[in-house]
């Protein structure tokens, strides 16, 4: 369980609800999650919110963010507010050499972070940026999850990154556990809003998507990760031809070029959003589709936190077979240099990724559908 210390009575903040199982320490009132980035990692994260919560329901719980990843937290019904590290701001300024600028933007992030008065702050990520982020909160209690980079030395306490590497989330799981948070129905949880939902019917009704389709998340930033561009072309074909559904692909900007050569390749119904949706909007079509096939992606894991029939092609990385839902599978053919992660020895064969066949993934896909292919 978590350490508190006592509070100056005459403080404003001191009078507090107290756990009744804990008489003699006060919880706390005001907590900061740092969960800076990335997509995938953030997505995973958000399970310990309801953990939080429903420990402390009269506490303040904030969540601290990188801009590109905000999104994935801003209309969770849980927080009480999500703050934005300006990072791109801050990088600006250093690489112009505008040292005071950039000194007085800190000084003035602190404030902000600091007026909240945590009592509790947890870095998630366990990096240095993330470290010295929850540091300059000012929060008594510190705890950092698999602290590394030197960040340990920032927090009072640190926790290694434990549980059953196999089971989706394992270590917010067993973050969650350690400090005697409640873990039934521990599970990731997205939220979209009014205009992104909006942005998504538009899509379905443009496209004629209203009967039904699967999304394909085929891109990620490591090559090692990927699954073969032609193989995605012919699934996409097979699930309009087999099963009757059009494929809507789905990536940000950065993955123009790759979505060109599938939809150059492939045959069928495809429709190819990529880089067209924001990351909200593609949630939402996330959430409205029959079924999401994807790698080791954050869009891809978007699926099982929507609660959608999700499949998830794993190779380099080590996967979560237990996926924590009956309609979520994954498919991974572990090799003796399995898994590589950043270091793959392969010399880009990617065996492990070639292994995953097209009729294993399209079976895959009518099980989880409740259909048999052909």
């Amino acid at each position: 369980m978590i350490a508190f210390e006592a509070r100056d009575p005459s403080r404003p903040d001191a009078r507090r609800r107290r756990n009744p199982a804990r008489t003699d320490r006060p919880d706390p009132v005001k907590i900061l999650l740092t969960r800076l980035s990335a997509i995938g990692d953030v997505v995973f994260a958000t399970a310990l919110i309801d953990a939080f919560r429903r420990a402390y329901p009269q506490a303040e719980l904030v969540w601290l963010v990188q801009p590109e990843c905000a999104p994935l937290v801003q209309h969770h019904p849980q927080l009480s507010a999500v703050l934005v590290w300006p990072r791109q701001d801050w990088q600006a300024l250093w690489r112009q050499r505008r040292l005071l600028r950039l000194a007085g933007e800190v000084h003035a992030f602190r404030r902000r972070l600091r007026a909240y008065r945590f009592d509790l702050a947890v870095d998630l990520q366990g990096l240095m940026k993330s470290g010295l982020l929850t540091w300059l909160s000012g929060a008594r209690e510190r705890i950092g999850l698999g602290s590394r980079e030197g960040s340990r030395w920032l927090m009072t306490r640190t926790l290694p990154r434990g549980g059953d590497d196999q089971r989706i989330g394992s270590e917010y799981r067993y973050l969650a556990e350690t400090l005697g948070l409640p873990v039934a129905d521990f599970a990731m949880a997205l939220y979209t809003g009014a205009s992104e939902r909006g942005a998504a019917d538009q899509w379905i009704r443009e496209y004629g998507l209203g009967d039904g389709y699967i999304v394909l998340c085929p891109f990620t930033t490591r090559p090692q990760k990927h699954w073969m561009e032609p193989r995605w072309a012919e699934l996409a074909g097979r699930l309009c031809a087999e099963l009757g559904m059009p494929t809507v692909l789905l990536g940000g900007p950065g993955d123009r070029a790759g979505a060109d050569r599938v939809r150059a390749q492939a045959k069928g119904d495809l429709v190819d959003l990529v880089g067209q949706t924001r990351l909200l909007e593609a949630a939402a079509l996330i959430e409205r589709a029959r079924l999401v096939i994807g790698v080791d992606t954050g869009l891809g894991h978007m699926g099982i936190a929507l609660r959608r029939p999700t499949l998830l092609l794993f190779g380099a990385t080590r996967p979560y077979l237990d996926t924590g839902r009956a309609d979520a599978r994954v498919l991974y053919h572990p090799l003796g240099c399995s898994p590589c992660r950043r270091e793959p020895t392969c010399q880009g064969r990617y065996m492990c990724m070639r292994l995953i066949t097209v009729e294993q993934c399209l079976d895959a896909a009518s099980a989880l559908l409740g259909r048999t292919a052909p």
